[in-house]
């Protein structure tokens, strides 16, 4: 068990550095690829934590893993080697963005469900599993498998995910002013 949550400590260490890689990348542009592992690194919070080697080591393997995603590329200007963020990059930097200001966001519900209902088909499993994780992530509250629901206005953030996944009419955003015994769903989202 101990080594299950070493894991996924390391996980969740790389992917905060991945996500501060992102961000900067996406408020500064492009930055010196010898430059990212202190800026980088302090700006996720690591500078007290680690040597300076492991640092570099940690930004530029985590850089890598971001080019083979697609989310960053490596450029040649003036001699010096440059990390830029893509145009997929800075989507998922909005997606992220906009995931964690619908967690902190505390508004008054206006009586409407927002239902999030996908059809997509088997040869695309794992795009249908990532919008199920990104739906479960946000908050959202599954009611079938393939319909997710959420009390709030969240259009822009489905329009982002649908973006995001290429899944177009394959995913469908309905506004429903009831739901036969729902009762169970106000008591979830603390809306009685």
């Amino acid at each position: 068990m101990e080594k299950v949550e070493q894991e996924a400590r390391k996980r969740r260490i790389r992917n905060r550095v991945q996500s501060a890689i992102l961000i900067t990348l996406a408020t500064s542009g492009a930055i010196a690829a010898l430059a990212v592992a202190p800026a980088i690194l302090g700006a996720a919070g690591m500078v007290a934590r680690q040597s300076g080697r492991k640092f570099r080591y940690r930004a530029r393997t985590a850089a890598g893993r971001l080019a083979q995603k697609g989310l960053v590329r490596f450029v040649e200007k003036d001699g010096r080697k440059w990390i830029e963020i893509t145009d997929k990059g800075r989507r998922m930097v909005e997606l992220e963005t906009r995931k964690a200001a619908m967690r902190l966001e505390k508004r008054r519900w206006d009586k409407r469900y927002r239902l999030v209902i996908f059809d997509i088909p088997e040869e695309r499993k794992s795009v249908r599993k990532r919008l199920r994780n990104l739906m479960r992530e946000c908050g959202f509250l599954r009611i079938q498998d393939s319909v997710w629901l959420y009390p709030h206005d969240c259009e822009e953030l489905v329009t982002l995910i649908k973006a995001e996944l290429r899944t177009g009419k394959e995913v469908l955003y309905a506004v429903v002013d009831s739901i036969e015994n729902d009762g169970w769903i106000k008591k979830h989202f603390n809306l009685a």
